[in-house]
């Protein structure tokens, strides 16, 4: 009998490894001789978060939807229908996690169809999960999903590249680091109703005051074994100042310097009248 030895691979001698670093630069400058650019990082904002308390799952958000540095809606929902008993937030790239979780609902309902069983927190996981791992974090959907089915309460957050995470609280996005240090410092199992219902608002809360994309108002969402009550704008910490004074000044308050008219001379090159037609 004989035995084949195999060479041993070489080793690494440790710290970090620049190989991908080396790779991206050659990639950048392909493209640079090519005329294009390299694509940039996306900045999203949003604050969601989640938490299981005695008698099922409090699911939150914040209702501020960005464009860059413009806040392009003020009050938009980002608490989504899965099934009757489990909902999911999204952050991220809106239009991904409203088209993601809609498709997930369809999926949801058609399961349900064929088995003639309610479905399970940890199956929609799983399926959420797969799906977003098939397109590598092109899809920019960061989720919690959270319900109540026949094994109990349930909360999951799934990132973007397909990996998921199973706690008693939960945050994401933009705001997270904010909203986390709450659920750090007053959380406790088993918590009241009314307890968990402020505790996870103040979790929002600390989102839209710490962080510039997060804003607006609150939205819960309080899934039980009885049914689902969705607090659609359940507190509002930003609302607008009233101003205090009068900011008129009077013509000539502030002096003018400088002032230069240019005139302009326009040649009417052609001229047309079309006549309205009023029968």
């Amino acid at each position: 009998m004989m035995f084949h030895c195999l060479k041993p691979s070489k080793l690494h001698s440790g710290g970090f490894c620049f190989e991908n670093s080396r790779r991206n630069v050659v990639l950048e400058s392909n493209f640079s001789e090519l005329g294009y650019k390299t694509p940039t990082a996306r900045k999203t904002g949003t604050t969601i978060a989640g938490m299981v308390y005695k008698d099922g799952v409090i699911l939150a958000a914040d209702t501020r939807a960005t464009d860059d540095m413009v806040v392009a809606d003020k009050n938009c929902m980002k608490i989504h229908y899965i099934a009757p008993k489990i909902f999911c937030c999204g952050a991220g790239v809106a239009a991904d996690a409203k088209i993601t979780t809609q498709i997930m609902a369809s999926n949801v309902a058609l399961h349900m169809l064929n088995t003639g069983r309610p479905p399970l927190v940890a199956m929609v996981t799983r399926q959420l999960k797969q799906m977003l791992f098939r397109y590598q974090g092109h899809v920019g959907s960061s989720l919690i999903v959270g319900g109540v089915d026949v094994t109990g309460s349930h909360l999951y957050s799934i990132y973007p590249h397909g990996s998921y995470d199973k706690l008693p609280f939960l945050t994401m996005g933009s705001g997270a680091a904010a909203a986390v240090s709450v659920f750090e410092d007053r959380f406790k199992p088993k918590m009241e109703l009314e307890d968990a219902k402020q505790l996870v608002r103040d979790a929002i809360t600390a989102g839209i005051f710490c962080d510039l994309g997060s804003g607006s108002n609150v939205d819960l969402c309080v899934i039980t074994e009885s049914g689902v009550e969705y607090l659609r704008g359940y507190d509002k910490p930003t609302g607008k100042g009233k101003r205090e004074g009068q900011y008129k000044y009077k013509p000539g308050t502030t002096a003018v310097l400088t002032n230069t008219v240019t005139p302009l001379f326009l040649d009417v090159v052609e001229q047309s009248v079309n006549i309205m037609d009023t029968e």
